[in-house]
């Protein structure tokens, strides 16, 4: 695999930042809400942007 350039580094470090947020608030608001279909669709969507966000740590690991 190629060298991750410092660009590419800065722009996978705030892709990191922005899936992490995204999920937690996903997460939070998902256990506040009485509503059964919107909780368990802001769960879904806190597990979608938390495989992205592992997806992006995986191309830092390799």
């Amino acid at each position: 695999m190629a060298e991750i350039t410092a660009k590419e580094l800065g722009l996978i470090s705030d892709a990191l930042t922005q899936e992490g947020l995204i999920c937690k608030k996903a997460r939070a608001y998902s256990k506040t809400l009485t509503d059964v279909d919107l909780s368990s669709t802001l769960t879904k969507i806190a597990d979608e942007h938390e495989q992205r966000y592992n997806a992006l740590l995986k191309l830092l690991g390799d």
